[in-house]
Formats: C-alpha cells, sequence, structure tokens
C-alpha cells in the first residue's frame, strides 16, 4: 500500500532507502537515553536545534562537552567547520573533527582570534564554581571579538525535580541572574531563554527548567 500523502515517485525513493536497511548507532548514554525514556532526546536535540540555529552559516565553531557527538550532527550541518572537545576520547564524528582535553584546565587548539562560536550544552553545571571563571577564559580564548557564546544548563529551580543522580553530579545550577552575571563578566550582550522541555520561550525564569545564555561582544 502507497505510503499516505507521498507521491510515486517520493514513495519509490523512500522505499529504496528502507531497503539498503542504513542505520545510525547513538553512543551508549544517547542509546541508554532512547531505551529508557525517549522523550529525554528530543529535548536534549531540541536544545541543539536552537544552537544550530542561531549558528547558521558560522565558520570556525567549537562545541566544549561534544561527548558521541549525538547532537553535534545537528549543528554540522549550520556551520562550516565544527570542533568537538571533550574530556574522553570519542574521536571524530561525521562532519567534524575532535580534540580531546578539560575545559577546566585546557585551552582549545585554535589560535587566538580564530574561533567564531563556541557552544556548551548541559557542561557549566558539572563544574565546581571555584573553577567556571576558569573554564569560561578557556572557552573564549580563541574566540573572536565578535564571536558567539551559547551556554545551555538546567535551571536550579529545577533541581528538586531532577533524579538522586543527576542533583549529585549537577553541583553548579544557576538562576536566569546568576548565569547572566557570569556571563556579563565576559560579554557585553548576554541574552537569556528559556527552554520547557523542548519549547523554547522567554517566560517567566523561575518556570524555566532548561536556561540558554546566547552571548556577544567579548569583553
Amino acid at each position: 500500500m502507497r505510503g499516505i500523502g507521498l507521491t510515486p515517485k517520493e514513495f519509490a525513493e523512500t522505499s529504496a532507502l528502507l531497503d539498503q536497511q542504513q542505520t545510525q548507532q547513538l553512543g551508549a548514554m544517547h542509546a541508554a537515553s532512547f531505551a529508557e525514556d525517549p522523550k529525554h532526546l528530543l529535548f536534549m536535540l531540541a536544545r541543539y536545534h536552537f544552537v544550530a540555529r542561531m549558528l547558521q552559516g558560522k565558520g570556525l565553531v567549537l562545541e566544549v562537552g561534544c561527548g558521541d557527538g549525538t547532537g553535534a550532527r545537528l549543528v554540522v550541518l549550520a556551520v562550516n567547520c565544527l570542533i568537538g572537545m571533550d574530556t574522553a576520547d570519542y574521536g571524530d564524528f561525521p562532519g567534524s573533527t575532535f580534540q580531546k582535553g578539560d575545559i577546566r584546565f585546557d585551552q582549545p587548539d585554535i589560535a587566538t582570534g580564530e574561533l567564531d562560536a563556541v557552544y556548551a550544552l548541559d557542561v557549566l553545571e558539572h563544574i565546581h564554581p571555584s573553577l567556571e571563571e576558569s573554564a569560561l577564559v578557556n572557552m573564549t580564548y580563541s574566540l573572536k571579538p565578535d564571536g558567539v557564546c551559547i551556554i545551555g544548563m538546567p535551571s536550579l529551580e529545577s533541581q528538586p525535580y531532577a533524579s538522586e543522580n543527576s542533583r549529585r553530579e549537577h553541583v553548579n545550577c544557576k538562576t536566569e541572574l546568576a548565569l547572566r552575571r557570569l556571563m556579563q563578566r565576559f560579554f557585553t550582550n548576554v541574552f537569556m531563554f528559556g527552554m520547557q522541555d523542548a519549547t523554547l520561550h522567554t517566560g517567566f525564569d523561575r518556570m524555566a527548567h532548561y536556561r540558554l545564555a546566547l552571548c556577544t561582544g567579548l569583553r
């Protein structure tokens, strides 16, 4: 039976792809997330979709804490060159290169003033407050003066509803005001967004489950 809404040509092309049985394997963490509660994978991808849209057309972009690159696949399609950086050696993922390093102590292997944008999703909340300034200094080390930085993290207000394991690992969640003030130490312009599941908004900050700071104008 022909697929609903597909032309004969589209149905034939879709069937051919299915016949090839092409599969893509998720990394261990995201595969487990998909198996246990698929909507969490949706939430994660929504955050990367925001980054991809904000950085559309950028040249050299760095992701700090890239993991296995599952989310980065969205950003790869939007920018010219993506470099992933993480403490574990995940290796290259499609369309990008990889550097091993700990942003708390290591600067990326990118010359000063060459980076068009840097982003870190679900990273800062794992960095102790005593090391957050060092991490941000290293994160912005290679950024151009007009470069863009995006930081995403769970809100402090969301933590009573987080799992015990998450609360144990999240040592540095912040309110909107605290995250704004931190990023204003490094950038002249800081724009704050909230996310509720996969929905982006600019609503009441204390009801945001997730925060995104879009920053420009490197100090």
